[in-house]
């Protein structure tokens, strides 16, 4: 599972409101695989990230070099563009659990697959 990824996914849990993201990563093994650099692609993810949920996740998988915010310009900027591709393209969750925040539900990961599979009891009538 990729970072972009995670950023992206939230609890949808019955009786969950808002507060179902970011989901709590805990990671058993990551993976770095190289990624074509497209800096066109990561320039217009920039603004879809949530920072806070990103610089939580990094600190979890304890990278380094990650931008704490956007950068004026970053649209221009390789050097900005090459770390954000680096942590949300290429850093690959493979194995652990997601958590909800305000449930506690865990999901797991599984060969880099987050299994946000509910039962019946779990979703909502």
């Amino acid at each position: 599972m990729k970072l972009l990824t995670h950023n992206l996914l939230s609890s949808h849990v019955r009786g969950v409101g808002p507060r179902g993201f970011p989901l709590r990563l805990q990671a058993t093994e990551v993976r770095i695989n190289p990624v074509e650099f497209n800096p066109e692609f990561v320039a217009r993810m920039i603004p879809k990230v949530e920072w806070a949920a990103l610089l939580e996740a990094a600190d979890t998988l304890h990278l380094v070099e990650v931008p704490k915010e956007p950068i004026q310009g970053y649209e221009h900027d390789e050097n900005f563009l090459r770390k954000m591709h680096h942590v949300l393209l290429e850093v690959d969750v493979l194995e652990g659990t997601l958590q909800c925040p305000e449930s506690g539900r865990l999901f797991p990961i599984s060969r880099g697959i987050p299994n946000m599979l509910l039962s019946d009891e779990e979703t909502e009538s």
